[in-house]
């Protein structure tokens, strides 16, 4: 079942945050539910890629993307992800989701997830690949052109080492998936 409740949350406490600053982290913060809960009593791997997607959302709603793909007729879409999970996260237990987008390239954004305990230790990393997709031009919508829209003209950094091994087994994954 998908986080309605938390998603109604961050929407409605999306002004209190700010506008979103490109390279800068944003940051929500939960508690592990019984309804997060897998049989080892934790929150379950598709609950991080739930929260994670909230992460999401909150970028999107604080950047104005969300604005702008409605008034363009434009959906962002997620390409692909990849998990590592370091330390558990247990009932009743506070945490914070830290995401950001890190870097992009041609129609592709680059994002990360940090699922940070409240002592400071990492739980979970998750990172993403996404784009924005143009239904009227049937085409993904060059991302330098879409920070430049929301008023953001500063160069993408170079990918990180960890970043182009992701995007490198993406593409390979992605291939496989098609076919080709």
């Amino acid at each position: 079942m998908y986080v309605w409740g938390r998603f109604a949350r961050v929407a409605a406490t999306t002004g209190r945050r700010g506008r979103y600053s490109f390279g800068s982290p944003s940051s929500l913060t939960f508690r592990c539910l019984p309804t997060d809960l897998d049989f080892n009593l934790h929150l379950n791997n598709a609950r991080y890629m739930m929260l994670a997607d909230l992460g999401r959302i909150d970028i999107f709603l604080r950047s104005g993307l969300w604005a702008l793909a409605r008034q363009r007729h434009w959906a962002p879409m997620l390409g692909g992800l990849q998990t590592v999970f370091a330390r558990e996260i247990r009932l009743w237990q506070r945490f914070d989701v830290v995401s950001s987008l890190e870097t992009w390239e041609g129609t592709a954004v680059i994002g990360r997830h940090r699922f940070v305990l409240d002592d400071g230790r990492t739980a979970a990393v998750v990172l993403t690949t996404a784009g924005v997709y143009d239904r009227r031009e049937r085409r993904f919508v060059p991302i330098g052109d879409l920070m430049h829209l929301l008023g953001h003209d500063a160069p993408p950094r170079p990918p990180t080492e960890v970043e182009s091994a992701f995007v490198a087994s993406h593409h390979q994954l992605r291939a496989i998936a098609k076919g080709d």
